[in-house]
């Protein structure tokens, strides 16, 4: 595996590539992220993974210096894996150009974690579409749990006509379904398993949920709360397909869920 500290070597090397499966990351990777690269794996033999803790989505300071970071541990993994090349940028790399395209935000982040994240989205979309400059790959790997980040990094590249096509990945859950993020690395067995009794009570009553949601959804919320967790962001059905809040149980639609166990903030869409 090769790794790059800056984007000078790293574009020496692939500047010709016209094949490229990219995965971006933060690090401190899990399960997900390895089946996001099992899955470019299939694709290319041309992975390229980035590790880059992005400062712009963060909107505290404390919460980007509390981000988990392993790096010689997501190195090591990464090299069992035979990864082809692993590029682990610095500010100045991502953020001092300017780049070709304008940034597409589109309606869809004003709600859910972009109600309760300002910035955030605009972070997100400006780091993806920097790396894409930088990298051009042909394919881009991310997860479904991240479903409202995929969407709007989806919309940015249709805007813009950009040829980097998004290959969509499953949710990876732990045994209990809690869905894997870095985050979790910060609960213990305790927090876990209320976590996973979020998911389990949520799956299993779906279609009633929405049903009580129409005449009080605080009911929902007042439940989840007594499973231990400490405040619930949101609760929210969304149209899979228009990305607006649903109005009837015959839409395709998922539960999107933020809420927090103690200090550390969960995501979820089911």
């Amino acid at each position: 595996m090769k790794i790059f500290k800056n984007k000078t070597k790293l574009l020496r090397e692939i500047s010709n590539m016209k094949d490229i499966a990219f995965v971006p990351t933060m690090g401190s990777l899990h399960k997900g992220h390895l089946s996001l690269i099992k899955k470019a794996k299939k694709k290319s033999e041309n992975i390229l993974v980035s590790i880059y803790v992005n400062p712009k989505q963060f909107s505290l300071n404390s919460d980007l210096q509390k981000y988990p970071r392993k790096i010689n541990k997501d190195i090591s993994l990464l090299k069992k894996m035979k990864i082809k090349y692993l590029y682990l940028p610095t500010y100045n790399d991502i953020y001092s150009f300017k780049p070709k395209t304008q940034i597409y935000l589109d309606q869809f982040s004003k709600i859910l974690c972009g109600k309760f994240r300002p910035g955030h989205f605009l972070g997100v979309i400006n780091v993806v579409n920097r790396f894409i400059e930088i990298i051009k790959p042909r394919l881009i790997f991310l997860g479904l749990k991240d479903f409202q980040q995929l969407a709007l990094i989806k919309l940015h590249l249709k805007k813009n006509k950009i040829t980097t096509k998004i290959v969509s990945c499953p949710t990876i859950r732990g045994g209990n379904g809690i869905a894997l993020s870095s985050r979790n690395d910060k609960l213990d067995n305790s927090q876990i398993n209320i976590a996973g009794k979020v998911y389990r009570y949520l799956k299993k009553n779906k279609k009633n949920i929405f049903n009580e949601s129409l005449k009080k959804k605080q009911l929902t919320i007042n439940k989840i709360i007594k499973f231990g967790i400490n405040k619930v962001d949101y609760l929210e059905f969304v149209n899979l397909r228009t990305l607006k809040k649903i109005k009837t149980k015959k839409d395709k639609f998922n539960i999107f869920i933020a809420y927090y166990i103690d200090k550390i903030r969960l995501i979820d869409n089911l």
